[in-house]
């Protein structure tokens, strides 16, 4: 690891010239943060062992905001803690909950560079020492559920805020990232590729009784309703209730998915109109495999839980499914010449290599060597070396996440001058999926060229030229269904888009 930091110190030192700008490097000294905002409630199993029962928890997030900002229009980003699912007190007392370090020192980045940076709580509670592979799975799949509800649940209180409360964060509701460490990256990649309930009805996550998550009981995966558990549901009192409803009539939709580490439940979870996906994973993670493999509950339990697919198998399977279109660019800067380097070529993943067969989180790290005062905990302090890591990521995730969230972001000197994002043309593509014919529209000051089709494999389908208007009408004549590429052709360069024929 310790030449590895020394060439990224080199690349960071040398980018700082590069990369001076709005949601590119940091422009703001200072940030304010709002702690305890209450996003929503929910039903929690935590308070089983206590009072027998489920009960209501507050669902509470720290906000960090840049001071002196003046824009009204700002990015947000949800940042997710990791914990294994559970409280300091039982996953080792070194992380868990959203003051973890890590999580704390990336929303201060983040706000610094023009972002508003969330750091939302989460449920926690699981089996993860029961002697039953099957108990084990079985709660596990439903603490990531949860999860996931509340993570989507933080998204459509970001939405009510702008509609309902004079949007007190000036942000806005259609330029919204989740960002996960660990745990977090399992909550983040559920949060992100499940579109329902029935995404989870496969056989690992299927018992002889039936699926392991019913929305009957667990509720949907927006959580929009009540729900109660039935007699002889495993763990929960009959009539207890799993789920309540929250701020109904608003969308959990955004726009990109970071995650650090963690893994996605199944590759069937990917799907084409999913988010665009960005992962930074140790090849060699230990807990949660780069590639597919058993998830490991962490020492000293050292138990076998369920087969998952980390950064190694998604990140590439996101980008052949077209997720990732939309980070395509012919990157100048340092940390982009590297990674692209180990990574084989696939957009949106950072690979990280250790000699250190233990190592499973380079960018984590905490303020004291016992910061939830846990005796023995023992955590990792070197700061200087963690943030080091996590400034790579950060400048990896920039220059992405302003074509991801469409943030007009002035890219000179670090892509090529070819390639266009959304607000440079104002290019809309509708009806999206399509059945009959798709309408390309540019504004009035920039005219399409032409417009060449691809298949996902990179096959040239059919060129419409000599276009020279701001209107296309493009008509599917034999095209097969399925997804495909339209690269659209500019005076000024070119913009790639996906388009679905159903």
């Amino acid at each position: 690891m310790k030449r590895f930091l020394l060439f990224l110190t080199v690349l960071i030192f040398q980018s700082q010239f590069l990369l001076a700008q709005r949601y590119i490097t940091e422009q703001f000294t200072d940030v304010s943060v709002e702690e305890g905002v209450v996003y929503g409630q929910n039903y929690t199993i935590l308070s089983i062992p206590i009072i027998e029962h489920t009960s209501l928890q507050p669902l509470v997030m720290d906000v960090y905001t840049p001071d002196g900002d003046t824009e009204v229009d700002r990015p947000a980003v949800l940042i997710l803690h990791t914990g294994n699912f559970l409280p300091p007190q039982f996953n080792g007392g070194c992380n868990g909950t959203n003051k973890d370090a890590d999580v704390v020192e990336l929303a201060k980045r983040l706000a610094k560079m023009g972002y508003v940076a969330f750091t939302p709580s989460y449920r926690l509670g699981w089996d993860p020492t029961n002697p039953d592979p099957t108990a084990r799975v079985f709660t596990i799949i439903n603490a990531a559920y949860r999860g996931a509800q509340d993570a989507r649940t933080a998204v459509k209180y970001l939405k009510k805020s702008v509609a309902e409360l004079g949007n007190p964060y000036n942000i806005n509701p259609n330029k919204i990232a989740m960002w996960g460490f660990g745990t977090g990256a399992y909550v983040t990649y559920g949060a992100a590729t499940l579109n329902d309930i029935t995404d989870t009805w496969i056989p690992k996550f299927v018992t002889p009784a039936g699926p392991m998550i019913v929305e009957q009981i667990n509720g949907d995966l927006d959580a929009t309703a009540y729900t109660a558990a039935p007699a002889n549901y495993p763990g929960i009192p009959e009539g207890d209730s799993l789920c309540t409803a929250n701020h109904v009539g608003y969308d959990a939709t955004f726009q990109l998915a970071v995650q650090l580490g963690g893994a996605c439940g199944d590759t069937s979870w990917v799907t084409p109109g999913d988010v665009p996906l960005i992962s930074a994973h140790v090849v060699t993670d230990p807990f949660a495999p780069c590639s597919n493999g058993i998830v490991n509950v962490p020492p000293p339990i050292n138990l076998p839980v369920v087969e998952v697919f980390g950064g190694c198998s998604i990140i590439p399977l996101a980008d052949e499914r077209g997720l990732n279109n939309i980070f395509d660019a012919t990157y100048l800067d340092d940390i982009s010449d590297y990674v692209n380097s180990v990574n084989g070529g696939v957009n949106g993943f950072f690979p990280f290599y250790s000699n250190d067969t233990e190592q499973s989180d380079p960018w984590g790290f905490s303020y004291s060597a016992e910061p939830y005062g846990v005796d023995g905990s023992d955590c990792g302090t070197d700061q200087a070396a963690a943030l080091l890591r996590m400034d790579s990521i950060v400048q990896y995730f920039a220059p992405r996440a302003c074509y991801a969230l469409n943030l007009g972001c002035d890219l000179t000197g670090i892509v090529s001058a070819d390639n266009l994002q959304d607000i440079q043309v104002d290019l809309q593509v509708a009806p999206n999926p399509a059945d009959d014919y798709i309408l390309f529209q540019s504004g009035d000051a920039t005219p399409m060229e032409k417009i060449q089709i691809f298949d996902l494999t990179g096959r040239h389908i059919r060129t419409d030229q000599n276009i020279n208007d701001s209107q296309f009408n493009f008509k599917r004549n034999n095209l097969p269904s399925g997804v495909y590429l339209a690269k659209v052709h500019f005076e000024a360069g070119v913009m790639t888009k996906k388009i679905v024929m159903k």
